[in-house]
């Protein structure tokens, strides 16, 4: 997994590798950037799969790292997870709704994501699970099986013995919530209506890039402030996040006392996204105004 992972993955890895009776410290192997730089390089992934060879069980790494704002290459990710025999998945959290994905295409075998951030759900919304088709017809899988996840057909005969549905329905556990569905149908709707993914991306490429202009456009010196997410828009989605080595903190509530809506990450990252299903150019302009303003004195 990256190294700095969204604290829940790495909760959720560090149990379950107790739970198997292994030493989280030895079996969680953490991809960290190289030296003075903020990113992973696909190439040195790919050099750690290669290197941890058959020993490598399963690689989860988020699509989208929450606090650089990197895309990482699933595809190319999976391909040498596959190739050395590991198991492959994703937390999308911070990419469902944000960048297009192709994950039956990019032979992924499992993803989860939350749908409150770009999918519009709100916050404890219903979460979303893929599951390659290759495990549709799978039975013999362990897993932590609920109820939700059995057979429909039989589930109300309130049997013994676990039978899972047919896909990712099986790994399922409780019944959805009906009113956060019904909120994250109306969400989904919103997405729909907008002409889905292909054109929120290209929007929101133009949007990230031009607030990218805006700050590059103040000529902060390094030490002041950096953006370290990919410059490289295939490499990022909505977000940029700005590495502020001098007052962050005072920056970021300047920021939201003057109705800028970003997102504090201690130690000193301030995230700003503009989203293209309801943010506009005019938003942005706005957002570079106030950083002019705040870079002057």
């Amino acid at each position: 997994m990256e190294g700095g992972a969204f604290p829940s993955d790495q909760y959720a890895l560090e149990t379950q590798v107790k739970l198997h009776g292994l030493d989280p410290d030895d079996a969680i192997v953490e991809l960290v950037p190289r030296a003075g730089e903020h990113t992973l390089r696909t190439e040195d992934i790919i050099a750690k799969i290669n290197e941890l060879g058959e020993s490598l069980c399963t690689i989860i790494m988020g699509g989208i790292n929450y606090y650089t704002g990197q895309v990482y290459d699933m595809a190319a990710i999976t391909q040498a997870g596959h190739a050395v025999g590991a198991m492959v998945g994703f937390d999308l959290a911070h990419a469902a709704g944000n960048i297009p994905l192709h994950l039956h295409d990019w032979d992924v075998d499992f993803a989860c994501w939350c749908t409150y951030k770009y999918l519009n759900s709100g916050p404890g919304g219903v979460a979303g699970a893929f599951v390659h088709e290759r495990y549709a017809d799978r039975p013999d899988l362990l897993r932590l099986a609920g109820w939700w996840g059995h057979d429909a057909a039989a589930r109300f005969q309130m049997r013994k013995g676990f039978q899972p549905s047919r896909g990712a329905e099986g790994w399922q556990l409780s019944n959805g919530a009906v009113l956060t569905l019904a909120v994250h149908e109306a969400g989904l709707a919103m997405h729909e209506a907008a002409g889905g993914m292909e054109p929120l991306r290209r929007k929101s490429e133009l949007l990230t890039g031009y607030l990218e202009f805006l700050i590059t456009r103040l000529d902060l010196p390094a030490s002041r402030l950096e953006i370290i997410t990919p410059r490289d828009p295939a490499q990022r989605g909505c977000q940029l996040s700005l590495l502020v080595h001098q007052n962050g903190r005072d920056l970021f509530e300047h920021l939201m006392a003057v109705g800028v809506i970003g997102d504090w990450r201690e130690p000193n990252v301030i995230r700003l996204a503009p989203v293209p299903l309801y943010n506009t150019f005019e938003d942005v302009y706005r957002v570079g105004e106030v950083l002019a303003q705040w870079a002057s004195q």
